[in-house]
């Protein structure tokens, strides 16, 4: 070996070997950074002999992150489902000590019921039972305004999550666009990789989505519906808000590049992340829940309804103890009518506070008419109507098929099916939230195993490189010793 080639062997080396410091340097100060992974400098040998960097490779498993971002996107989802049922079921049904829930409502006014039809002349029971059902009115609309609240609170949630998607679909085409163009001219993009992913495990809590590479590490983000989010530059995401909601209303789509992704018109709705959380919470859960709460009130007001007492009938029913915004027509029967929960009230006939008489429940003619008299003598022990009316919150009703899997019933054992549904909605979120938080800490354990930064690694890699340093210095000190040596010799 010549003098010369040893002594471009050993500048190359050295050369190498700056560049594997600096790499080892950047591993060393992204250690405690979120998302930063191990680069290393991939060595080929010269032609003529010698080493050179050949390129900046990270340590990455594509199939590991793209379950990441699944899991992610999943897990996202669920905890805004559990967040929003455990919020409406501590606001409706978890009041044990308060009962306040329409069930606990609903059997104390059966209680205060049954004691008036057993001593029908004692006013201050029929007070009583006036009061237990005002309390149960009052309920229902509460359980509507909180209900309605939880829609209109996933409703400017969604706009936030829109605005987040956007933002950061903006931010993924510059960092791919960088990407792409220096992939071209063959620079080192591996930090731009790095900021290209955390960019897509911050996209995936928002929306689920999946991910394609194609030449030049060029990507292509679609929904996990299959909606393209991202190709060579960002799609737009848009959302009207709805700022005020009543049961009647339902929340505007959000679109993918003119593509409904939730809603009801959706024909490709996307299934995880914050968004699809969201909108379930909004179209699906509480308005299924309203839906129960506004059988419940029909079948209030179908209960203490009155009927023409002549001995030919020929008047319609008419609410009774209950009435409505719609009164006096009765709701319609077998079906939910949206929002009655939220307009149910006790009519002001029978309540002392607004100058109404309780024994109108008694004797019957809550509205004048005396065509629904039931007790015609006007005898205070008259209990008839009333035993009626606890035999009718005993008997079986046909309850619309839509909101319960098993509908059919009494009210009491609707109302109690009702809280039922939702504390099995509770529990289903919990469990489903808790499993899939569990799979992204091991899945992100497995990739961070995988790509992420050990210090302890990184020294080891320091030293060899030191003594790679070492005896390239070493070896030049000794050419240079040599040609010394060899010029003073022919002088």
């Amino acid at each position: 070996m010549s003098l010369s080639f040893a002594l471009t062997n050993a500048r190359s080396s050295l050369l190498a070997t700056g560049v594997q410091s600096s790499v080892v340097a950047r591993n060393i100060a992204g250690a405690n950074e979120s998302g930063s992974s191990r680069k290393s400098a991939v060595l080929a040998t010269m032609a003529g002999g010698g080493v050179y960097v050949a390129s900046i490779q990270r340590a990455e498993n594509t199939a590991l992150f793209a379950n990441l971002l699944t899991a992610t996107s999943s897990s996202a989802k669920q905890n805004v489902v559990y967040n929003a049922v455990q919020e409406l079921s501590s606001a409706t049904i978890d009041d044990t000590e308060l009962d306040q829930s329409p069930a606990a409502k609903l059997s104390a006014l059966t209680t205060a019921l049954d004691q008036y039809a057993n001593a029908p002349y004692d006013v201050t029971l029929g007070q009583a039972l006036v009061t237990a059902a005002t309390n149960m009115a009052n309920v229902l609309n509460d359980a509507t305004t909180t209900t309605q609240e939880m829609r209109q609170k996933a409703d400017a949630d969604m706009v936030a999550s829109v605005d987040a998607i956007n933002s950061l679909l903006a931010k993924l085409e510059s960092v791919n666009t960088a990407i792409v163009k220096g992939t071209v001219k063959g620079d080192d993009v591996t930090d731009y990789l790095d900021m290209r992913d955390s960019i897509l495990s911050d996209l995936s809590q928002q929306i689920g989505i999946s991910a394609s590479t194609r030449e030049n590490n060029d990507i292509v983000i679609y929904t996990d519906s299959g909606v393209t989010l991202f190709e060579t530059e960002a799609r737009s995401v848009t959302f009207n808000r709805t700022y005020a909601y009543d049961a009647t209303i339902s929340g505007n789509a959000v679109y993918v590049d003119g593509v409904p992704v939730t809603g009801a018109s959706a024909v490709m709705p996307i299934k995880s992340g914050n968004l699809a959380g969201l909108a379930e919470v909004r179209d699906e859960i509480t308005v299924t829940y309203q839906s129960q709460l506004d059988e419940i009130a029909r079948g209030l007001i179908e209960v203490f309804a009155e009927s023409d007492q002549n001995a030919t009938p020929t008047l319609p029913d008419v609410p009774g103890l209950f009435t409505y915004a719609g009164a006096p027509a009765m709701p319609t029967t077998g079906v939910v009518n949206t929002g009655l929960a939220g307009t149910i009230r006790v009519n002001a006939a029978v309540d002392p506070d607004k100058g109404g008489n309780p024994t109108r429940i008694r004797d019957g003619a809550i509205n004048g008419n005396p065509a629904y008299t039931y007790n015609t003598t006007g005898a205070e022990g008259y209990f008839g109507r009333l035993q009626a009316l606890s035999h009718g919150l005993t008997a079986d009703k046909a309850f619309d098929a839509s909101t319960l899997a098993s509908p059919n019933g009494t009210l009491v054992e609707y109302a109690s099916s009702s809280a039922s549904w939702l504390n099995a909605r509770l529990a289903s979120a919990d469990a489903d939230a808790t499993y899939q938080t569990t799979v992204v800490e091991r899945t992100g354990e497995a990739l961070s195993n995988i790509k992420g930064i050990n210090m302890d690694d990184e020294m080891v890699v320091m030293l060899q490189i030191e003594r790679t340093f070492a005896a390239s210095s070493k070896v030049i000190a000794t050419v240079d010793t040599m040609l010394k040596n060899l010029l003073d010799a022919v002088r």
